[in-house]
């Protein structure tokens, strides 16, 4: 529908890799914007996978990677050598063409391809360029090189989450990515306004790490005010209880229970009856949090999770069963708004897509075509939008500029 494709003028070059870069990519591909993923045969996306070997290559391992077919959805596909000068010269045409060009290369990569955004203006003097390395294009660490677990690290958010007694906990959820990648969407959709009012392009230059400090805010906050760092109570809060994860029936079947008020402690200690009577107002049940939690484990040992969260949330608790990946696909509530898409994809077949989590006037926004395999648009691309006839376009590939297979780098 027309309504749910405001971005569909809008052509983006994605030269960027990993998650970061591709979620934003992907958020503005499902407004309908024309995302072009640029990779190489030799330097692929690294969610495809970290190296070659012969053995991946041959059983088509390219194209098999979950993490990289989950953001690349509504995407096309070129594969350029940006080392030889005719791959480069061949993203500059193609930069002509576009609103935007997105990279989330540490600051060493682009000033060895002879890329930047002074070279980009020079092809397309409106051209956005959003650059996102790990942590700025300015400062003494723009020529750093990090990954998901290194920009956690360097936010703080690892000394505020688990227990004190434990090591920094490293999450592995790449937050900065995560984060980084959404920030990027909302400050290009900026752009892209000005863009459209004034005729100017603009750099945008921001930093994964930095995208993370609102998630440590408040420890930031109580250390500027007390002195000191919140300590790590891992599940447990300073302000709540009960407030943690407990075991049900069944293996790795748990409940989140959070207390917020004591009307909610009436109702929850009304439904457990007995072994809550020992504790009192939340300073009582504070002081005695592992007795809390022990006796409410005990209770909910014996409950099936799904059903003990409706008869808590009937009493209005905040409660929930936790998911495994598996039970997402079948949740009843998922199920019932139409999220999960699913498409055919070439090589692992009918895959799940999660939908974007909003509806535009009750309808989800359509996931149109799976991620693209390595050079897929090739030909679409060389000849549609930069003008190519066959013979020039084999003699690339002759010469190793485009192609659809990966290649082991040459030593």
């Amino acid at each position: 529908m027309k309504t749910n494709c405001p971005l569909k003028d809008i052509r983006i070059i994605d030269l960027s890799m990993g998650w970061a870069g591709p979620l934003a990519a992907r958020n503005l591909a499902d407004l309908g914007a024309d995302v072009i993923k640029v990779e190489s045969c030799e330097n692929f996306d690294w969610w495809r996978s970290w190296e070659a070997t012969q053995e991946w290559i041959d059983d088509n391992g390219a194209e098999k990677s979950p993490a990289f077919n989950s953001v690349h959805r509504n995407n096309k596909n070129i594969t350029l050598d940006l080392s030889h000068p005719e791959g480069r010269e061949l993203l500059l045409k193609l930069v002509g063409t576009a609103n935007v060009v997105m990279e989330n290369f540490s600051g060493s990569v682009l000033p060895k391809l002879d890329l930047g955004y002074e070279i980009f203006k020079e092809v397309k003097e409106d051209i956005i360029l959003l650059s996102m390395p790990a942590f700025g294009s300015t400062g003494p660490w723009k020529m750093f090189r990090a990954y998901g677990s290194t920009v956690e690290q360097s936010s703080g958010l690892p000394h505020i989450n688990g227990l004190s007694s434990d090591p920094p906990m490293m999450h592995h959820v790449a937050y900065g990515d995560a984060v980084g990648g959404l920030n990027g969407v909302s400050a290009l959709l900026i752009a892209l306004r000005h863009q459209a009012k004034t005729g100017k392009g603009q750099f945008i230059d921001l930093s994964q790490a930095e995208s993370l400090f609102p998630l440590a805010a408040h420890g930031i906050l109580e250390f500027t005010a007390n002195g000191k760092a919140p300590v790590r109570k891992g599940n447990r809060s300073d302000f709540f209880a009960p407030h943690g994860v407990y075991p049900c029936e069944g293996e790795d079947k748990w409940i989140v229970i959070q207390i917020l008020n004591e009307d909610q402690w009436l109702r929850f200690k009304e439904i457990i009856g007995e072994p809550m009577n020992r504790f009192g107002n939340l300073k009582d049940r504070l002081s005695k949090l592992d007795d809390l939690d022990k006796s409410i484990a005990e209770w909910t040992y014996s409950k099936e999770a799904q059903k003990l969260m409706y008869i808590l949330q009937e009493a209005e608790i905040p409660a929930a069963a936790t998911h495994t990946m598996s039970s997402l696909l079948n949740d009843p509530h998922l199920n019932s708004g139409n999220f999960w898409q699913w498409l055919d994809r070439a090589v692992v077949g009918n895959q799940p897509n999660p939908s974007a989590p909003f509806k535009v006037n009750g309808e989800r926004l359509p996931i149109k075509t799976p991620a693209p395999t390595l050079g897929q648009h090739n030909q679409e691309i060389l000849t549609k939008i930069l003008g190519l006839n066959q013979d020039e376009i084999n003699r690339l590939e002759k010469i190793g500029i485009i192609g659809t297979k990966p290649i082991i780098p040459s030593a």
